[in-house]
């Protein structure tokens, strides 16, 4: 028997042990075999063993790995402008997490008010929100599950209901020292919330209206997870902040915090840094995932296998009792649940697909963005007959 004791204990792991990838698809110990809907949590956008990426990767460990900030990364530059271009962003700090990437943002922020003079300047932030775990993110987070017993948290962060333009525009009003508002354009852990189609547009005005910093959190929603390279592009907008990391590295760590206009020129050198941040490997990795998503043309590829799933769970489940909603964009998806549904986790992996559960009682599919249509029917007729075919949890129950 394994013996874990000397992992600390901070995730009630899954009883499975992965060994190796393919595609879409993953294998454990005993050469059984998943498809891997979930990807890491929306990591591995090119799914696993990419021959493109893992060329990339095994070239530059061989090359160089780190050398530090002190002095300049070519790979970095190179990234930078390839994430500049097809973001339209101006500049990007690299780091190693969404959480991070969130953190500079936040920082950005508070240094951007008080160049207004603001001694506190004050951020919105969003009911249902996940940022990430570190202090700053942690605060912006809305999640009792997440906050419990890490309090106190910061100071100058406003929270108004997602999806609630009169919201923002009151506390606005009401909060004069508020400089930024900080929003994800759909909540990944929040259960797959998306706004009205206008939401961002409206918040993008606001912001306008009021010389405040419009920040969006895209650490979840980046690099084509939506068909768009971000999912602001669905809009023609333009934030001042964008955070993102997630599908960035395919499963190397980095994130990204990127900066427009006004915002671009907020940070300058020793108000913001890090030690492994944008190293050559790290860029390797990510430059690697930008070239196969647009030389596979996979934005349009999580567009139509996103519709593919989309339709096929709606059509398999319209007449489910279960069934609130189905939801998502491009390879996004969400299916709300009329009570917790944890138990699925477990259920659709005995049954050769991984997923995971957001918010407690959304069925969350971010599969690899290459995924075909024949690993998309398989999740379709998975989680389908699964929902179908029983009583999922009981109400009042809870994870």
């Amino acid at each position: 028997m394994k013996d874990t004791h000397a992992v600390m204990n901070t995730y009630n792991r899954i009883p499975v042990d992965f060994v190796r990838g393919e595609g879409s698809w993953l294998y454990d110990t005993d050469d059984n075999k998943y498809l891997d809907a979930i990807s890491g949590i929306a990591v591995c956008a090119l799914g696993h063993n990419h021959p493109g990426f893992i060329k990339a990767v095994q070239e530059q460990v061989a090359k160089l790995v780190h050398t530090s900030n002190l002095y300049g990364i070519p790979l970095q530059e190179e990234l930078a402008q390839k994430l500049c271009q097809a973001s339209g962003m101006d500049s990007v700090f690299f780091c190693n997490s969404g959480a991070e990437a969130n953190e500079a943002a936040i920082k950005m922020a508070r240094m951007y008010g008080h160049s207004k003079n603001i001694d506190l300047p004050g951020i919105i932030v969003m009911e249902g929100a996940f940022h990430g775990r570190t202090m700053g993110a942690l605060t912006a987070t809305h999640s009792n599950r997440h906050q419990g017993g890490f309090a106190p948290f910061l100071d100058g962060f406003y929270r108004v209901p997602f999806n609630d333009i009169p919201a923002v525009e009151e506390c606005i009003k009401n909060n004069p020292n508020i400089v930024a508002v900080l929003v994800e354009p759909i909540q990944g852990e929040g259960g797959i919330c998306i706004p009205v189609s206008d939401y961002l547009s409206k918040l993008r005005s606001i912001c306008d209206d009021n010389e405040m910093l419009l920040m969006l959190d895209e650490v979840q929603t980046g690099n084509g997870r939506t068909g768009k390279y971000f999912a602001y592009q669905h809009n023609n907008i333009l934030p001042d902040v964008l955070s993102t990391a997630k599908g960035l590295g395919n499963g190397f760590p980095i994130g990204a915090c990127l900066a427009s206009g006004k915002a671009a020129e907020i940070f300058q050198p020793g108000h913001h840094a890090t030690t492994f941040g944008g190293s050559p490997l790290a860029c390797a990795a990510a430059l690697a995932v930008y070239e196969a998503i647009v030389a596979e043309d996979l934005l349009a590829n999580a567009c139509v296998q996103g519709d593919r799933i989309k339709f096929g769970l709606s059509m398999q489940l319209q007449s489910s009792p279960h069934v609130v909603a189905i939801r998502g964009s491009g390879l996004m998806i969400g299916v709300e649940i009329n009570r917790p549904c944890a138990e699925l986790v477990a259920q659709a992996r005995d049954k050769g697909v991984l997923i995971n559960v957001a918010s407690g009682n959304v069925v969350r599919l971010v599969p690899p963005l290459n995924i075909n249509e024949e690993e998309s029917d398989f999740i379709i007729e998975t989680i389908s007959d699964l929902i179908k075919g029983q009583s999922v949890g009981s109400p009042g129950e809870t994870q």
